[in-house]
């Protein structure tokens, strides 16, 4: 113990008395002190030791003495006691029969007064409880006590109290214990069956012959184990006493008695299962060779200590074939049954008793009792029908009804026992095991469940409830406007900034060794100067993600932050599972293919960007994302004609001697079109075209496919213009009045004679012009290097007749 003054910190030498962990810290000390010993039990300073014999006694003693000197502690004489047959310890009477509360103590509790305010009543409860153990059910004798200490109620001292005061003083001076188990004493186990359910006890034999019960259980057979043959219910019987005791049998030599001899043959014999034994008699008597005991039959007169738990006689009369099963019960019996099962109660017989005679419904049950029951098309009371489906296992005692071995209750009295059922606050199926041991009533399982359901206590301290089946993201209506964040890592020293976006599952990876706020915006900055601001952003609690960095970034930028649940990583799915493809994937590469981490990382995006998802319909990310697939290696498999197949709508097509409109450019923003037409092709998009002037000018210029349209003619121009033309060469010289060469100059010739002609750009109309008035189509000379211009009209297409070209 350790304290924290002004001065630094002191640790006490002594134990200091009064300090809250003082008790803990030495009950802790004498548990220590205590282990190993034999026959010691000990609280705090007070030790109980126990002992078959004296002899046995001393060894003990001096054992615990040596142990107490050795941890340097004391005793007083006075205090101490030896070799008492029984003593009186922490409230209990012990003593080998075994414990049972201080006759002072229980004496003292029974002559405190009335409670006459809230203090002096929960002092009487504070004792009473300290009993509670050996009362079942005690929760609900106090209950009208414990509404007096809700907040908000009234202190009023009703009959209810004063009745409810009684009875915890009478039931505390009861004895309701069976006797202990034994390990040194005999042990009996029996099993019976009636029609409808079976029943074991498991018994002492003293030294004197007296045989005493340790414990009960029954069980109601289920609408197929009803269908089971005789031989194989009482069979079952068995198995079920087994399996219910099976903590106080194994390793123990026991004796299991049956009141049906066929039995003996196939669970005694030492032969072994007869070969020709039911299946279902074969499983069970292999279940049972892990216990040692030995088959004894006991004729039907002398089983009633079993039977009677299978079923109690009524009064009305049984088809002949039940009493041969087991004609055992006697009144004697069924009357020690009963007052068992009251005494379990917080309720008197004589109030029991008063109660059933005040019900109608079981007045009139206890009357088809005795008498006969009608026909079930003549019952028209839903309480009664369940009463009329049980008839065979009614009867009355004392003016009781029991149903087998357990009491029907009347409807007053239900809730008050169903609230001393819930006394240790069990759950639901619990509940309905302990009653339906002791008490029926008619929807007594519906009763449980919904007290069980109301009760705050236990929602309180319920378990989480079932998994909820995962509710996937709405997938957003287009590419980066969700994206789920999360990092990976660390790997290799290194953490992972991952991005997925919803929409078309791209992603995005960083690669860092720092996972602070500044490096998460950071990185996130140059995602959004590539693909834009998304609209919202999934995030988990991580502290990088609700620092105020982060949510000052999200509302400068316009952006949604979504932080999933807490301790609930399912609900950021994509971005987890993403995590796990990338560890799983880095690990094959590093690990696998010896590839550096960088590289291993732009693998993993390339293919995985790449590659088909049945999620996105056949697609890959690329797809969604670019709206193109990406080209890989893999595309240099494909034919060159598919492979290199232009993509997106068709181009225009030109050749030599097609007419067109090409851009004259007077500087590098300044242009406009001028009609000429094609003379040359260098490749598939380089031209020499030759421009045309009203005037008869012309201009030969260098122009791409981009910068060049189709032309399309009047088809009555050719008739309005002579038939014949001058060479592109004759134009030049008359043009500018050149010496012609003494020889014809070649295609090639041209350029070169052009490149230092004199560039008049103003002089050539614009595309509005050359449509109303379109130049004369020259005629080529024959030329081997210049291609002459087609003789036949063109037409302009029919879809472009009712529009004005401009």
């Amino acid at each position: 113990l350790t304290i924290n003054p002004h001065r630094g910190l002191f640790q006490f030498n002594r134990l200091s008395p009064g300090v809250k962990p003082a008790t803990g810290a030495f009950q802790q000390l004498m548990a220590k002190m205590c282990a190993g010993l034999k026959g010691v039990d000990n609280f705090l300073d007070d030790f109980i030791i126990y002992s078959a014999t004296a002899r046995e006694h001393d060894e003990i003693l001096n054992a615990l003495f040596a142990r107490i000197q050795e941890y340097g502690f004391h005793l007083r004489p006075e205090k101490c006691s030896f070799y008492k047959s029984e003593i009186k310890y922490l409230g209990y009477i012990v003593n080998a029969a075994g414990i049972k509360p201080d006759p002072e103590k229980v004496a003292a509790i029974s002559r405190m007064p009335q409670p006459t305010d809230v203090s002096t009543l929960r002092s009487f409860l504070g004792a009473a409880n300290f009993y509670g153990k050996f009362v079942p059910e005690i929760h609900r004798i106090r209950r009208p006590l414990d509404d007096l200490l809700k907040k908000g109620n009234k202190f009023v001292w009703t009959g209810a109290c004063q009745e409810a005061f009684e009875n915890i003083k009478n039931v505390l001076q009861s004895d309701l214990l069976l006797t202990h188990y034994n390990p040194a004493l005999e042990l009996i186990v029996a099993g019976d069956a009636s029609k409808t359910g079976v029943g074991a006890v498991i018994m002492h034999r003293f030294p004197d012959g007296q045989i005493k019960a340790i414990a009960h259980a029954s069980k109601t057979l289920t609408s197929a184990e009803q269908n089971y043959s005789q031989v194989e219910k009482e069979a079952l019987a068995l198995v079920f006493a087994l399996e219910k005791f099976r903590r106080m049998l194994l390793g123990r030599t026991f004796k299991l008695q049956t009141d049906h001899k066929p039995l003996l043959r196939v669970f005694g014999s030492k032969k072994g299962i007869p070969l020709h034994t039911a299946n279902r008699l074969q499983r069970w008597a292999l279940s049972m060779l892990g216990f040692d005991f030995g088959l004894e039959y006991v004729s039907t007169d002398h089983f009633g200590y079993a039977d009677v738990l299978s079923r109690l006689i009524s009064n009305h009369p049984k088809p002949d074939e039940e009493f041969v099963i087991a004609n055992v019960c006697v009144e004697k019996e069924v009357k020690a049954s009963l007052q068992e099962s009251v005494d379990d109660l917080p309720l008197s017989f004589k109030k029991l008793k008063t109660a059933t005679s005040s019900d109608p419904t079981l007045q009139l049950v206890t009357r088809y009792i005795n008498t006969s029951w009608p026909h079930s098309k003549l019952i028209s009371d839903s309480k009664l029908k369940a009463f009329h489906s049980r008839r065979d296992s009614l009867s009355v005692v004392n003016g009781c009804i029991m149903m087998e071995d357990r009491v029907v209750v009347p409807e007053v009295l239900s809730q008050r026992i169903l609230r001393q059922i819930h006394r240790g606050h069990q759950g639901m199926e619990r509940m309905k095991s302990i009653a339906r041991s002791i008490v029926f009533w008619p929807n007594i399982d519906a009763d449980i469940q919904q007290l069980v359901r109301q009760c705050g206590i236990c929602a309180m301290a319920a378990k989480s409830p079932a998994h909820h089946q995962p509710q996937p993201w709405p997938r957003a209506d287009g590419p980066w406007k969700r994206i789920h964040l999360d990092y990976a890592g660390p790997l290799d020293g290194l953490y992972y900034l991952v991005a997925v976006d919803s929409f078309s599952k791209w992603p995005e990876i960083f690669a860092t060794r720092s996972t602070t706020s500044a490096a998460t915006i950071r990185f996130l900055f140059e995602m959004f100067a590539r693909f834009g601001i998304p609209e919202t952003i999934i995030t988990d609690n991580g502290s990088q993600f609700c620092s105020g960095e982060f949510k000052e970034m999200c509302d400068k930028l316009g952006i949604i932050h979504i932080r999933t649940a807490p301790y609930h990583p399912q609900s950021n799915g994509q971005a987890e599972r993403f995590v796990d493809t990338l560890k799983r994937s880095l690990k094959k590469l590093v690990e696998g293919e010896g590839m550096p981490s960088a590289e291993a990382l732009q693998t993993f995006l390339q293919v995985y960007r790449s590659t088909p998802s049945a999620v996105l319909n056949g697609k890959s990310p690329a797809e969604e994302m670019l709206g193109r697939p990406m080209r890989t290696t893999l595309d240099l498999l494909r034919p060159p004609s598919h492979r290199d197949s232009p993509a997106g709508p068709p181009q225009a097509k030109f050749s030599t001697g097609s007419t067109v409109y090409a851009k004259l450019y007077s500087n590098a923003e300044k242009w406009k079109w001028v009609a000429g037409t094609i003379i040359e092709a260098f490749g598939s998009v380089n031209f020499n075209v030759l421009l045309e002037h009203p005037s008869g000018r012309r201009k030969l210029i260098r122009s791409h496919a981009n910068q060049l349209r189709l032309r399309y003619e009047d088809p009555g121009y050719h008739a309005r213009q002579p038939t014949t033309a001058k060479s592109p060469l004759s134009i030049l010289v008359d043009d500018f009045g050149l010496k012609p060469p003494t020889q014809p100059s070649s295609s090639a010739q041209h350029p070169a004679l052009l490149a230092d002609l004199p560039d008049d750009t103003d002089e050539y109309e614009s595309a509005e012009s050359e449509v109303e008035h379109t130049a004369q189509p020259a005629v080529v000379e024959p030329a081997p290097s210049i291609p002459s211009r087609p003789k036949r009209p063109i037409k302009l297409p029919e879809r472009l007749k009712n529009f004005v070209m401009g």
